[in-house]
């Protein structure tokens, strides 16, 4: 039966759960670990690269590779699609697009989401519901160089986050989480009180080296966010 790289690292978390290799331990070269799990090295490869981004095993050159001292779970975030997270939680989901205009990319989003002056940007406001209650607002800003199909799409039955997700794949992405305090333009759609601190998330997409979309979402102040490590 061939092995796969996830048996593989399924081993390695099983020794290292049993102190068969301890916290702090020194593992074997690639060659040798290959040769005893009776795989490819580059399998052996892949699944120790796995564990190191992980925060299971820590590589130093010349050191080799060891169980790390205090291994760190990375907690993992997916992009949802916001219709199915209220379908989920038992609500009812509908939708409304506020805003929708083609524009030139303003210097702090060209300098965020690295295009040129004159790139095509379609800047798009809307809002999520649950049931009668406000869930999200959303504010984004689509590189339409990358994603030239929005330019035709009027997003007035779905919302970005939904289509973007349908149209496009992406390959990294960065979240920014914090707490912002509502300016009077969101926080009347959110039924908040101006200023009041709401759960905010900044999302930058990319493919490969190009950016795909930019969003700044903002939550209802009940907003609960949920992951596992």
């Amino acid at each position: 039966m061939r092995i796969s790289y996830r048996d593989v690292k399924a081993e390695i978390l099983n020794r290292i759960r049993s102190n068969t290799w301890p916290l702090g331990t020194n593992l074997p070269g690639e060659i040798e670990l290959a040769k005893e799990f009776g795989c490819a090295r580059a399998t052996m490869n892949r699944a120790m690269r796995d564990l190191v981004d992980d925060g299971i095993l820590e590589r130093k050159r010349k050191a080799g590779t060891k169980v790390k001292q205090s291994p760190v779970r990375q907690a993992q975030f997916s992009i949802s699609i916001v219709r199915e997270e209220v379908e989920q939680a038992g609500s009812v989901y509908s939708y409304s697009l506020i805003e929708r205009e083609l524009i030139p990319a303003p210097a702090w989003l060209r300098e965020r989401i690295k295009v040129a002056k004159d790139a095509p940007i379609l800047h798009l406001k809307c809002m999520h519901y649950s049931g009668k209650n406000p869930y999200q607002f959303e504010d984004r800003w689509i590189n339409l160089d990358v994603v030239p199909a929005a330019r035709e799409f009027d997003f007035e039955d779905v919302g970005p986050n939904e289509w973007l997700i349908q149209q496009i794949p992406f390959s990294t992405g960065e979240l920014v989480f914090s707490a912002t305090n509502a300016p009077e333009s969101i926080a009347r759609f959110l039924k908040a009180p101006v200023d009041t601190a709401l759960f905010s998330v900044e999302r930058t997409t990319w493919l490969e080296d190009k950016s795909v979309t930019y969003a700044q979402l903002y939550f209802a102040r009940d907003h609960k966010m949920t992951t596992y490590i």
